[in-house]
């Protein structure tokens, strides 16, 4: 039971922390200073919203999206909210794909390299389907985790950071809506998609508790490191790096493939999701939607990490709110639908 939470939960946070999260460049456009309470109240929301996505996909016993979302925002507006799905797991799934490219700069490496190798290992991953993903997840999550916050507490510790000296200054409480928006968008689609894998509520509760404190905690960390560079940040297309630079190359280098396996396992959350919504269309091979839509997805890459980020984040972020209203309202709008 434990270890079926923990495969949930790696998913869940395989899902979320992607090349904007990981690199730092997703929590700053959204947090920054006076952010403390902001993050609170995304872990709690985050949590809440999981669950709910989760439960309904154990009910409904779902192996793609579609059943999910319509419980969710109902018939009327599934269709819009289905397009909005497959279009913003298309653009983000850019977005990793583009950040692959972009840490392979920092190398010094062609940004088509960084291309070429994400996209060959997400057709080889989805040789095996949605068990290829669960099984890099289980392997990778763990040691991706352990060593972002042994980076950021060292951090912490090294340059005497304070985590609440100002916890009194909270005047972007109001972040946490839309930046919990945009991350719980993916996760109707992935979640929807492995309903039917999940044998009790027990391993739901463990799942979405479990991800909502770590990511809380890692955010809070993160966003706290990355306020006292908030000036050397302009200069970098990474804000991870900005941090990295103090330590040895070693640390800078292990960051660096964590950051890209970070990328990697969002590219192959946004892929599943995609993939299993479009074969109820074209009955192909999961294989092959995979290798189509990589194809057409590759040249739009060219757009730029940094810029895609800027652009398309926010702008979900505040699309995505009513899916969020609804997730935390879901017991009572339920309840209401029940006595009409």
């Amino acid at each position: 039971m434990i270890f079926a939470g923990l495969k949930w939960m790696f998913l869940i946070i395989g899902t979320t922390i992607g090349a904007g999260y990981a690199s730092g460049a997703e929590l700053w456009q959204f947090f920054g200073h006076e952010s403390s309470l902001a993050i609170v109240l995304f872990s709690l929301f985050f949590s809440i919203c999981c669950m709910v996505i989760m439960e309904i996909s154990y009910r409904l016993k779902s192996s793609h999206y579609l059943p999910v979302l319509e419980e969710i925002v109902g018939t009327r507006l599934t269709g819009v909210f289905d397009v909005m799905i497959l279009l913003y797991l298309f653009t983000t799934t850019i977005v990793m794909i583009a950040g692959s490219g972009a840490t392979g700069q920092a190398f010094n490496y062609s940004y088509w390299w960084g291309i070429g190798i994400i996209v060959v290992a997400l057709m080889l991953l989805f040789l095996k389907g949605v068990n290829g993903l669960l099984h890099v997840n289980q392997f990778i999550l763990p040691i991706m985790l352990a060593g972002m916050l042994a980076v950021l507490i060292m951090f912490t510790i090294d340059q005497e950071l304070a985590l609440f000296s100002h916890w009194h200054e909270q005047r972007n409480w109001m972040a946490a809506f839309p930046f919990t928006a945009l991350n719980i968008l993916p996760l109707v689609a992935v979640l929807g998609a492995i309903g039917n894998k999940v044998q009790s509520r027990t391993e739901i509760i463990f799942a979405c508790v479990g991800s909502g404190l770590i990511l809380g905690v890692i955010s809070f960390i993160y966003n706290n490191s990355l306020i006292q560079i908030a000036e050397e940040i302009l200069l970098y297309e990474i804000p991870l790096f900005a941090i990295l630079k103090h330590y040895p190359i070693e640390i800078l280098i292990f960051m660096s493939v964590m950051l890209w396996f970070a990328i990697f396992t969002t590219a192959a959350a946004g892929m599943l999701g995609i993939a299993t919504r479009l074969q109820q269309y074209f009955q192909k091979p999961l294989f092959f939607i995979v290798m189509v839509t990589l194809i057409i997805m590759i040249p739009l890459t060219m757009f730029g990490f940094s810029t895609l980020i800027r652009v398309i984040y926010p702008l979900y972020g505040i699309l995505n709110l009513y899916i969020l209203t609804r997730l935390l309202l879901y017991p009572i709008w339920k309840r209401i639908e029940k006595v009409r």
